[in-house]
């Protein structure tokens, strides 16, 4: 009978291996939604009020998003990061509350309800206002509902059950309120002046309702025959020429500008001759001669076969100048009180009116002709220049960007934003060159023009009647009257005697810091100063726009909105300035929301005192910007204390010119200061390739569809890893380094909840009775620690989850979990070192759960259940961590760190052994390390290896020592592979 070897016995019903429910797939589309009903029905929100009461409060305000559509990136990114920076406050003691917030008024909302009319053939101007607004008013409160849902979706936690809306009857009164505050204190006017305005929308639009895209242009040069020349009297009969690419703004020209110290010269061209700026003589040639130049094509002057005689043809002669004959040269100062005819002139009337030259410190020789027309209609340098000069607006052009059916030239046509009507065979050109006045016309001048975000139609400067609010009024300046621009022709005056023009009371200004400048501007400027701004080059930003930035023009001829609740005394002009009154307005809007204004109850406001057939009731709301600019006092002010400042505002770039700057405006115009202490801002979501999401580009990315399928965490992740300072990336291949993060940061809690079953207070070790490299990982826990901290206070959430991941990734699963595994399956239950692990263990835990919360708050409230089961506790209801106390000197810090780089050199010693198959692990290597930092066998242990031997450099050999058929290290005491080293002996003995 053959003797047969008895089978090694199979040890591992005596490894204690970890042992845990909780899964390593996440399934968080699944689970995400179980989650927030629990919250809910916890009202989690609300226990955290109660929590937190009494502690130092931390305010961040939410920046209110339209209610209309669905959200995208944008809005996940924004709220995302938000609600990071709101639990990591609480997370660090602080009553942190976060009340969500909507802007609904505002043309977004009312385009989307036009556009349901349109739909129907329907006029909105044919439904009475209160069904109008009624129905706006729906359709903000359907996508409050759906944008609720969807914020509540990705985790973001705050006051769901109370937020606030622009259209609460509340805010309206409080809105109204803040109007009324610059109205009193002397911060309001009525004014004609050009403002951005959509001819689609009919409305003038503020600068951060502009986008700016590139477009191909008509340019033109016109001739304007000059009749008076006092100074330079050679010039009569000559013809100024002017460059411009809106052709329509020519049928309001008033004026011409000139360079006072700009050289000046006389072009001969036949019987004509041409005035022009001498430096830009060949850009002049090269326009009205483009067949003389290289690349050009037909001579405009003489037609080139298909837009009409236009006059004797230009050329050059055989003078100065490259051949253009020079009749006469002079600096601009030479045009003083000259005057020019308009082409049009013999329509009479306003045409026949001569033209002057103006002297214009804006005007220059970078392209152009160095004459510029002026229409202060259209143009904010025109507008201001005319006005010095008593040159007022004429209004030629309605809000539809039609010409007055009464005005001369091209009445009751339009629109002036039609390229056909202003292009080079359009009725302008054609009429300018029957005329003889048109020297060029062509469609290819290429440049950025403005647009309104919504109907990405174009927009025009246009002078209209507006409410302003003035950046640069002192105490002793007055306002003037908007009757300086009084309109030309019936149709204009008949307008503005229907609404007379108010200038505000001769009272004083608003408020005003102390130190603080006498104008809004001067306040704003010291308020940013005094603001921190994140990152801080965003300081410089503002503080430009700030600098430059023209009037507030605060009024829209619009229907949904809170309306300019003022009464203007159709005698003098002025609005109404009675505190009683103002205060029945308010409690008016209080009771009744903004609707009360559109209601018959106007004289019951105006009291006893006054007559409503006195006052003009003004029909225009306010600029959206002023409603969400006001929501620091209904929100901040109103729930925790007047005077109360938010600690942080947070949105995207592009709110420098929005809701930053007009919070900014408007609380420095009623109180001196900024409602903010700090400012956060943010880049843009851009596709993976950097490109900017767009449907017409297929490339939008879905934050409800990456939900939907990956969970609300993984989305949360991505966030809290960019540097979203700047513009940011998401696609799938981000998406995906996201998730891998992710994944790992769960597996670490995977290994930590199943390494710590069972364990209980019996088992804790104290920190001094433990190990070195126990002790060594605490250390690193507290520098972590802090780092977190600090990262978290600066509102760096990238180095925040780089500090987080690369700790557990680096710090405790390829080092710590990795050396100590051994103790953890193999070591007796008591074991020091074994019970030693296992109380650092509880104590990462407790922290990394803590630390991860604010970014993964799905994740860590599942982890949290699966070790503390219960039903009314969350991890979002902890605190930062409180870790063991170490000893001062980190000496153990910095003796782990040399092992952990001895070890990385150890490690690279073994990999082409491994390649080889000379071993198979590191457990059959023998090594020599030049320095013996520990003890041989605590070195074997942490570099996971057979046996240490001091030497000069590293090597490694195979071991001759057998295996542990229970642990599977290789030792000098077991004698046979499979058999047992004397610790697991004594282990499997004993159990």
């Amino acid at each position: 009978m053959t003797d047969t070897p008895a089978p090694a016995r199979d040890y591992r019903d005596t490894v204690f291996l970890p042992k845990t429910d909780f899964p390593m797939k996440a399934g968080l589309a699944a689970k995400e939604p179980a989650i927030l009903e629990r919250w809910a029905k916890l009202g989690i929100y609300d226990r955290l009020r109660e929590q937190r009461l009494g502690r130092e409060r931390f305010i961040l305000h939410d920046g209110p998003p339209y209610a209309n559509g669905d959200i995208h990136m944008g809005h996940a990114m924004n709220k995302v990061l938000k609600d990071i920076i709101v639990r990591s406050q609480s997370l660090m003691g602080k009553d942190a509350p976060y009340v969500p917030g909507w802007d609904c008024h505002g043309l977004p909302i009312e385009w989307k309800v036009e556009e349901a009319y349109r739909a129907k053939k329907l006029n909105k101007d044919d439904v009475p206002v209160d069904q109008f607004r009624a129905e706006c008013r729906a359709y903000a409160e359907k996508w409050v509902a759906v944008q609720k849902a969807e914020f509540e979706r990705l985790g973001v936690m705050g006051d769901w059950a109370d937020p606030y809306l622009t259209m609460k009857y509340e805010a309206e009164a409080a809105i109204v309120g803040e109007l009324l505050k610059f109205a009193e204190s002397g911060q309001l006017y009525r004014g004609a002046k050009p403002v951005m305005w959509s001819p689609v929308e009919k409305t003038a639009l503020a600068e951060a309702e502009v986008e700016y895209e590139d477009i191909v242009s008509t340019q033109i040069d016109v001739a304007f025959e000059i009749d008076s020349a006092p100074n330079a009297p050679e010039l009569v009969g000559a013809h100024a020429v002017i460059w411009t690419t809106t052709p329509w703004t020519i049928p309001v020209n008033q004026a011409l500008s000139y360079g006072p110290e700009i050289e000046y010269v006389l072009l001969a061209d036949g019987d004509r001759r041409f005035l022009i700026a001498e430096a830009l003589i060949d850009s002049f040639f090269a326009r009205t001669l483009p067949s003389r130049h290289p690349g050009g094509g037909r001579d405009p002057l003489t037609n080139g076969g298909d837009r009409g005689e236009v006059g004797p043809g230009l050329r050059r002669g055989d003078g100065e100048e490259g051949g253009a004959a020079i009749l006469w040269r002079g600096k601009g100062s030479a045009l003083t009180d000259a005057t020019v005819r308009h082409p049009m002139h013999a329509l009479g009337g306003f045409f026949a009116k001569p033209r002057p030259f103006l002297p214009g410190e804006f005007v220059t020789t970078d392209a152009g002709t160095g004459l510029v027309h002026m229409a202060p209609d259209h143009g904010e340098d025109d507008f201001e220049l005319c006005k010095q000069y008593g040159i007022d607006p004429v209004f030629a052009i309605d809000g539809a960007g039609m010409y007055r059916a009464d005005w001369a030239w091209l009445g009751g046509q339009g629109s002036v934003i039609n390229k056909k009507f202003v292009s080079a065979d359009g009725p302008i050109c054609t009429d300018l060159r029957e005329a003889g006045a048109l020297l060029t016309a062509s469609d290819d001048f290429k440049h950025s023009y403005p647009h309104s975000w919504r109907s990405k139609a174009k927009v025009i400067f246009r002078a209209t009647p507006q409410w302003f609010i003035p950046m640069d009024r002192s105490d002793t300046e007055s306002p003037s009257r908007l009757r300086e621009g009084l309109g030309e022709g019936s149709a204009a005056n008949a307008a503005l005697d229907a609404s007379p023009p108010p200038t505000p009371p001769a009272s004083g200004r608003g408020a005003e810091a102390e130190g603080n400048g006498a104008t809004l501007r001067e306040i704003a400027l010291d308020a940013i100063a005094a603001t921190t701004w994140i990152p801080a080059r965003a300081e410089n930003r503002i503080t430009s726009m700030v600098q430059g930035r023209p009037d507030w023009v605060i009024s829209r001829q619009r229907a949904w909105g809170v309306p300019i609740a003022l009464f203007v005394n159709r005698l003098t002009g002025q609005y109404l300035n009675d505190p009683a009154v103002n205060a029945r307005i308010v409690e008016a809007f209080r009771q009744n929301g903004a609707d009360a204004w559109y209601a018959d109850g106007h004289q019951a406001l105006l009291g006893p005192d006054y007559d409503l057939a006195d006052y003009e009731v003004v029909k225009d709301i306010l600029d959206v910007w002023f409603d969400s600019g006001c929501t620091h006092v209904f929100t901040v002010e109103a729930r925790y204390g007047e005077g109360t400042r938010a600690n942080l505002y947070l949105e995207g770039s592009d709110q420098h010119r929005g809701w930053f700057q007009s919070s900014l405006l408007e609380s420095c115009g009623t109180r001196g200061r900024a409602p903010y202490d700090a400012v956060l801002t943010h880049g843009f979501a851009l596709d993976g390739q950097g490109r900017k999401m767009s449907k017409s580009l297929g490339n939008v990315v879905d934050p409800l569809k990456i939900i939907g399928e990956s969970g609300a965490d993984i989305l949360r992740m991505w966030v809290a890893s960019t540097d979203y300072f700047d513009d940011v990336k998401i696609g799938k291949e981000v998406l995906a380094t996201a998730s891998d993060a992710y994944r790992k940061l769960r597996n670490t809690f995977r290994y930590m909840l199943g390494a710590l079953e069972d364990f209980d207070e019996s088992e804790r070790v104290a920190v001094s009775d433990m190990p070195e490299l126990e002790r060594y990982v605490l250390h690193r826990l507290g520098m972590i620690d802090t780092e977190l901290r600090q990262a978290a206070e600066a509102y760096e959430f990238n180095r925040y989850t780089r500090l987080l991941t690369d700790f557990a990734n680096e710090d405790l699963s390829a080092f710590f979990f990795d050396i100590r595994k051994d103790s953890l399956y193999c070591d007796a239950p008591g074991d020091i070192k074994r019970r030693s692990y296992r109380t650092v263990l509880d104590v990462l835990f407790h922290a990394l759960v803590r630390y991860a919360a604010p970014v993964l708050c799905f994740t860590a409230e599942e982890v949290w259940q699966s070790r503390f089961p219960s039903d009314d506790s969350s991890v979002h209801y902890l605190e930062w961590p409180t870790l063991p106390s170490l000893d001062a000197d980190d000496v153990v810090g910095r003796k782990w760190h040399e092992i952990r780089q001895l070890r990385v050199q150890v490690t690279e010693a073994i990999e082409p052994l491994r390649r080889e198959k000379t071993v198979r692990s590191s457990l059959e290597a023998e090594i020599t390390v030049p320095s013996m930092l520990l003890d041989a066998d605590a070195l074997a242990e942490a570099f996971i290896v057979a046996k240490v031997t001091p030497g000069d450099v590293v090597t490694v050999t195979r071991t001759e020592f057998h295996k542990c058929g229970r642990c599977w290290r290789h030792l000098p005491e077991v004698t046979v592979d499979g058999e047992l080293c004397n610790r697991c002996d004594e282990v499997v003995a004993d159990a």
